[in-house]
């Protein structure tokens, strides 16, 4: 599977509480009003800006904080294909893959990666490609890949 998209840069520790604000967790929201409120005290910019296949680039510990599902969720449903991270925190990086998110940890990557550009991953063969450099990664297991590909656990069980 291959993913290209426009970036939006992040720096380190970006925590759920940014990426889905607390006052909005026990709201009954629809997928799109949970997208219009993706990491809007980070860049109040980012929901209006948002295109379905970009992705998000970011240092260290990408999702540290609570374990709040709605952050990997409504990344999601703002149109994020993937994030590329130098790290993430344990529980949000099974967060993303629960809800069909594919998240890359690979440093290199994560601090090459411009604001702005385009980039391409083949998803299937571990590569992340910008400009003319290409960084690699492990690719996922067909199990996981599998649940990536159903568009998250739910609809991976629910074809079972």
């Amino acid at each position: 599977m291959i993913i290209e998209g426009k970036v939006h840069k992040y720096g380190d520790d970006i925590n759920t509480d940014v990426i889905y604000p607390g006052k909005y967790t026990y709201q009954q929201l629809t997928e799109d009003e949970m997208a219009s409120h993706a990491l809007e005290d980070l860049d109040c910019e980012f929901a209006r800006k948002v295109k379905q296949g970009d992705i998000i680039v970011a240092g260290k510990n990408f999702g540290c904080g609570s374990s709040r599902e709605q952050a990997a969720a409504c990344l999601k449903y703002a149109g994020i294909s993937a994030i590329i991270a130098d790290s993430f925190s344990r529980i949000f990086f099974r967060n993303a893959i629960n809800f069909g998110l594919l998240a890359i940890a690979n440093s290199e990557a994560a601090k090459s990666i411009e604001n702005g550009s385009i980039v391409k991953i083949d998803r299937d063969n571990g590569i992340i490609e910008f400009d003319d450099k290409k960084f690699k990664f492990s690719p996922y297991p067909p199990l996981v890949q599998s649940i990536l590909d159903d568009g998250g656990l739910i609809p991976h069980l629910q074809q079972a």
